[in-house]
């Protein structure tokens, strides 16, 4: 099956050149041309990626991030017409994985969606079920690797995460970022560092990126986990 886009943009030459750009690289795309609509096609199936522009009627991209946000973990990449830094640090802080500037450049569009879409196949599983045991690290009970980090825990295989033995739900590049960091303990990792292992950039990044996401990933997590290196980046406090 296709991978199904959901593309909500208010113009509608700009939504129609990107549909049908998307659709010859073989994505099948749903499209929406306010918020309110994309709001309800969001919410009567489920596709693989939400392409939402930044300035739209009714209810504009930022709010309608966050709405889908409250139930959903899917992939999110945001257009932003005048590369504004206020509509990009509101688009990430809503819950955005990654940004676009428009006019959109359709190969580096198509290269930020795949990127985001391999990210994607990291999603935890559901929420539910017993937390692993708050133990050392080492193997968890179905064999899988359990890494602990004082009240967090983290099943590298079975991709769940837990905090004081709840369930922490994360977006797929929160938990990306995440596994990451849980990789290099104690280590400074530089924001480039970052957008090249786990954005996937093979060119130079924004790194207001990295930093929202890590504000993101901190409220999830706790704020004392990830420690800023100023100058450098950040790391995981064992």
């Amino acid at each position: 099956m296709s991978v199904s886009v959901l593309l909500v943009e208010d113009d509608e030459v700009i939504r129609k050149s990107v549909a049908m750009a998307l659709e010859r690289y073989g994505y099948h795309v749903a499209v929406a041309g306010d918020g309110l609509t994309g709001l309800e096609l969001f919410r009567e199936r489920r596709h693989d990626l939400l392409l939402l522009d930044v300035m739209l009627p009714g209810l504009d991209g930022i709010g309608l991030c966050r709405r889908i946000r409250e139930s959903s973990t899917d992939p999110i990449l945001m257009m932003s017409a005048r590369g504004d830094a206020l509509d990009v640090v509101s688009g990430l802080e809503a819950g955005a994985d990654d940004y676009v500037v428009k006019p959109v450049d359709i190969s580096v569009l198509v290269a930020r969606i795949r990127s985001l879409l391999r990210r994607a196949t990291f999603a935890p599983g559901p929420a539910g079920g017993e937390a692993p045991p708050s133990e050392p690290d080492g193997p968890a009970a179905d064999g899988h690797r359990l890494l602990v980090f004082g009240d967090l825990s983290i099943d590298t295989g079975g991709l769940e995460v837990f905090r004081a033995g709840e369930p922490v739900a994360l977006a797929p590049t929160e938990l990306r970022l995440l596994l990451e960091f849980a990789a290099h303990p104690g280590i400074v990792l530089e924001r480039q560092t970052l957008l090249r292992n786990v954005w996937d950039y093979g060119w130079e990044g924004d790194s207001r990126v990295v930093d929202l996401c890590v504000q993101r990933l901190r409220r999830k997590i706790g704020t004392e986990r990830i420690e800023t290196v100023r100058g450098f980046g950040y790391k995981l406090r064992r």
